[in-house]
């Protein structure tokens, strides 16, 4: 019977249920009988007021990064031109946008409003320019929205510029919804839920009744689901009413209108009566508010987290119940926004239960704009602003510290991540983004200080950086962009006094005074034997060397004054230090400098003889290692984001290289091109003979071969520079099948690595396939290949039994396609001889009359480089025979290299050369000059020919064998080619005079 009458009584109650929901829901029922005819009516009226709006966010700020997207939104103003749709789509930083109507007119929009915490935002447009299509404002209906509603959502879905969704609200309590841990998130507010099944594009779409009444405003969706989530528009109504008063009707001015919107930095979640009992609650307190409360009521608001710093610090904590605000029983968002709105810089009373016990707190109410921040400092590429409510509530930081929304080059290449809070700069404490500023407007091109910063994820622990000051101005001045809300436009200005040491045009590193790079954190003295212990050995770590960041507590002596030597590279040196008479422009490579660094006696010499000697006291080390690390060199390169030329594939490259040439007024590292990919970079030299970091200056980069040059200054090297040397080359005899080589290298801990190979092929022809973006591969190259390395990551050279250098072995860039959609780079490593890059340096040395480059103050030749502008690839004999090659020339080309037994031919030629009217693609290139050619290096040499005998006209024959016409000419075609100079352009950006930009060439020798 008990069993019986419980289910007699929950039948009861099922009724009861029923009949209460029935309240509810039989009004939109009714409404949802609308016919088809009346939706067709509908949208007919909605869909020429929904536009597709494309926007271009051009700087990351708050919470968004930088992008294109494509999104929706709706004319509710027609009279002054105003779109609503959502705050992710107007962004909180600069963006340029414009719509798209339904005829395909395209007019440009301007943010005018979004708002601080809700996904709503405005644009607007002129209403005059659009001239062919009649449309109608949608009206805004936040009353009719309910549970059953039939709607539709109109918008721009998956891109198809018109979409029509159907679905049915079936919820108007959602929490809202939580898209990402570090950007932006709506809370403090209800959302309706529907299946309508929206994706990308739909974002800012009118929810539409079957009246064509916009109910709601689409933000967002599941994508495991059918499941839409949409705002509610009480608080998009009354944002619209004081925009209005912004601008009269037909009118062409639009002055910027402040909507109040209060805060107390606190977020509240809607929790249901069962769940706030266990969080304590009263039983007394709970039946208050269900009686003060309307019958459908559920439950309660609850603090969920509380932002450091704010109104509600230390006064509210998460788990408190809130039941009244100034008196009144509050339980639903709106009321508590509508209240916190209308008390910007009031106190309000707030009546809370902690776990069972009543309290009550006075606080005042912030202005939420004061934290939501309207400026950004941008400088070499970082963007730079305070951190905003939506980032402080998603980290648990303060709102105003300085927070890094994008790192750009110079933080990037320190290693400090995205949403970063930078604490110390250059060892002066960091709180506002003001403190930053006048740091920064203190340092100088170049210099070197450390920054420490903090993250989200690991808040509790600071991580210290060296920062390296863009010395060679790859971006602008640092400037503070500031939101125009009347116009819609971010206005910008310069930051930095015209008197600081940053826009200085010329900074001379042996005059500069260190004081301003030295480190004053340093809370003890740093002996010279404690220096070279840490700069030696150290791991890298996050990306970044750590040889860089072991130096931070050096202060004086030859590493401080290294330091500031930093920004010695200028790039208007050239016509600065010629007007200033200051250094002679016609200094051959000879001639030491007029101004010099005072020879430093603060390095005790026992210590720099005990440093000589380390590397000897390794017993298992080769002779040939002993006397090759002195010359090793490892270089860490960094590519501007703004200066990623020639299809470069990475800003980020390691590996070693070997000197060359060292002097007093100069020193010549070798490289391979896949660590100098391009000469618009940033490169820093460690050496392994001595514990100094310096810059360097990329000064040559061959056309066709895999090698660069790269330029140091010797007096960067202090006390080091007599412990560093050039390595010796030995050009010849070439290396054979066989040979026994050493292969010594550089770790990233700057210790030597050695092994002994033999040479497997002395001369394996190179062939290098296209990649899918154009960019440099090596050509017309022959390579060493060793039985045994140290892997496709490991560079170096290989030496002779004594330490002679043969070849470098250096690092080559491909790319591996797997399908025709499919590829990743690849690199690996062969020996490039050494005989190219000797001719190069011989060149060097002569100070050949050539265009000239000013390399550590002093302009020098550089040398140009004559090349056949074809691409070879070698065929064996036996395969030109089929082709109708003659014996005759077979025979000839066996005569010349019995080994190989190859022929040259014709892979492809250089777009708009003589070369590409003269030769043709499987031409075999039997001679030059009547001397038979049957390898890369011939060709080299016939070109090289040209320069001995000073020939200005570089003109070479070349006797070639073309398959068609093999039987009328079987001693093949004589043709006169011109052999060119290739010539390297170089372009960068100058900041110039005012806010006009100018367009710089370079000349400095030779990449095609």
């Amino acid at each position: 019977m008990e069993r019986l009458g419980s289910e007699a009584a929950l039948a009861g109650m099922e009724a009861t249920m029923k009949e209460e929901l029935s309240m509810e829901i039989d009004p939109p029922f009714k409404e949802s009988l609308a016919t088809a005819e009346d939706w067709r009516k509908a949208l007919n009226k909605v869909v020429p007021a929904v536009v597709v709006l494309r926007t271009t966010a051009c700087r990351a700020f708050d919470t968004e990064s930088a992008g294109a997207s494509y999104a929706t939104g709706f004319v509710v103003d027609k009279s002054r031109g105003i779109i609503l749709t959502n705050r992710h789509v107007v962004k909180p930083g600069p963006v340029v946008a414009e719509a798209m109507f339904v005829n395909r007119e395209e007019i440009p929009v301007y943010p005018i409003y979004r708002d601080p915490v809700h996904d709503f935002g405005f644009f607007r447009y002129d209403p005059s320019a659009i001239q062919f299509l009649s449309y109608e404002e949608i009206p805004l209906a936040p009353e009719a929205a309910c549970v059953g509603l039939e709607i539709r959502v109109v918008g721009n879905d998956s891109g198809e510029k018109v979409s029509i969704l159907a679905g049915t609200l079936a919820r108007l309590d959602r929490d809202a919804p939580h898209y990402k841990k570090d950007g932006y998130n709506d809370f403090n507010t209800f959302y309706m839920q529907a299946a309508s099944g929206t994706k990308g594009g739909s974002s800012g779409s009118p929810v539409i009744d079957w009246q064509g009444r916009a109910v709601a405003l689409n933000a967002g969706s599941k994508t495991s689901s059918a499941s839409a989530f949409f705002l509610p528009l009480e608080r998009v109504v009354r944002a619209l009413e004081f925009l209005q008063r912004g601008k009269e009707a037909n009118t062409n001015t639009w002055q910027a209108v402040n909507i109040p919107r209060g805060t107390l930095q606190a977020t509240f979640l809607y929790k249901g009566f069962d769940e706030i009992r266990r969080l304590g609650l009263r039983s007394e307190t709970e039946q208050l508010v269900r009686h003060a409360s309307p019958l459908e009521e559920t439950g309660m608001l609850v603090v969920d987290s509380v932002v450091p710093g704010g109104p509600a610090h230390k006064h509210l904590e998460p788990g408190d119940v809130l039941i009244r605000l100034n008196g009144e029983v509050s339980t639903q968002f709106l009321k508590m926004e509508t209240l916190l709105d209308d008390s910007v810089n009031h106190e309000i009373e707030l009546q809370i239960e902690r776990g069972g016990k009543p309290l009550t707190v006075n606080l005042k109410v912030q202005d939420l704009h004061s934290v939501t921040p309207d400026y950004f400092l941008e400088v070499s590429g970082a963007v730079i602003q305070p951190l905003s409510y939506q980032q402080a509530r998603n980290f648990r930081f303060q709102c105003g510290l300085v927070y890094v929304a994008e790192q750009g080059y110079m933080l990037f290449r320190a290693g400090v991540p995205r949403h970063a809070i930078i604490k110390k700069f250059a060892g002066e404490d960091i709180a506002r983004l003001d403190d930053f500023i006048s740091v920064l407007s203190k340092l100088s091109r170049g210099a070197r200080v450390p920054l420490e910063y903090i993250g989200h994820t690991d808040r509790h622990r600071r991580k210290s950086v060296l920062v390296t000051v863009d010395r060679h101005e790859w971006y602008a001045p640092p400037q503070i962009y500031t939101r125009n809300d009347s116009s819609g436009l971010w206005t910008v200005k310069p930051v930095l006094p015209l008197d600081s040491p940053l826009l200085s045009s010329l900074v001379n590193p042996i005059e500069q005074d260190l004081a301003s790079n030295r480190v004053s954190s340093c809370s003890a003295e740093v002996t010279p034997m404690e220096q070279a212990h840490q700069c030696v050995g150290q791991e890298p770590m996050d990306g970044v060397a750590s040889m860089e960041t072991s130096c931070e507590q050096i202060d004086n002596g030859a590493h401080s004054l290294d330091e500031s030597d930093a920004g010695s590279k200028k790039r208007r040196v050239e016509e600065d230090l010629s007007a200033d008479g200051v250094l002679s422009p016609d200094c051959s490579l000879h001639e030491p400098r007029e101004e010099r660094l005072e020879a430093t006696g603060t390095q005790p010499e026992a210590v720099l003889r005990d440093y000589q000697g380390g590397a000897a006291a390794e017993t298992n080390a080769s002779v040939a290692e002993r006397v090759i690390e002195p010359t090793l060199v490892m270089l860490e390169v960094h590519v501007p984001s703004s200066c990623m030329i020639d299809g470069v594939h990475s800003q980020h490259f390691f590996g070693t290289g070997v000197i060359i040439y060292h002097s007093q007024t100069m020193g010549l590292v070798a490289v391979d091109k896949n660590t100098v990919a391009v000469p618009v970079s940033d490169v820093m030299l460690s050496f392994a003979a001595y514990p100094i970091e310096i810059p360097g200056e990329v000064v040559f980069l061959h056309p066709v071969h895999n090698f660069a040059l790269v330029a140091y200054d010797p007096s960067t090297l202090g006390a080091g520079a007599s412990v560093v040397r050039a390595a010796e080359l030995l050009p010849e005899p070439a290396l054979r099948r066989g040979d026994s080589v050493c292969l010594v290298g550089l770790s990233r801990s700057l210790q030597a690595t050695s092994r002994k190979s033999f040479v497997t092929n002395p001369s394996a022809a190179l062939n290098i396939g296209s990649a899918d973006c154009p960019r440099y591969r090596a050509t017309n190259m022959e390579v060493i290949e060793l039985d045994t390395d140290f892997g496709s990551t490991f560079s170096g050279v290989l030496t002779d039994e004594l330490g002679r250098v043969q070849a470098i072995w250096g690092s080559f860039s491909t790319q591996l396609k797997y399908s025709c959609s499919s590829s990743e780079d690849h690199q690996f490593v062969r020996g490039i001889p050494i005989y190219t890059i000797s001719r190069i340096l011989d060149k060097i040395i002569s100070g050949v009359d050539n265009p000239t480059l000013f390399i550590n103050g002093i302009k020098r030749p550089m040398p140009l480089v004559r090349i056949l502008e074809v691409e070879l690839y070698p065929t064996l004999l036996s395969k030109a025979r089929s082709f109708g090659l003659s014996d005759s020339w077979i025979q000839a080309l066996v005569k010349k290299d019995p080994i190989k037994r190859q022929v040259l031919r014709v892979k492809g030629c250089l777009a708009g050369s003589q070369a590409e009217n003269l030769l043709e693609q499987g031409d075999m290139v039997l001679a030059i000059n009547k001397e038979p050619v049957t390898c890369f290096h011939d060709i080299e040499d016939a070109c090289q020919e040209l320069d001995r005998r000073n020939d200005s006209d570089g003109k070479l024959t070349v006797t070639i064998f073309r398959q068609r016409c093999f039987l009328q000419h079987d001693s093949g075609y004589l043709i006169t080619m011109s052999v060119h100079r290739a010539v390297k352009l170089i372009y960068w950006w100058e900041q110039m005079s005012g806010m006009e930009m100018g367009l710089h060439v370079l000349l400095i020798g030779v990449v095609v």
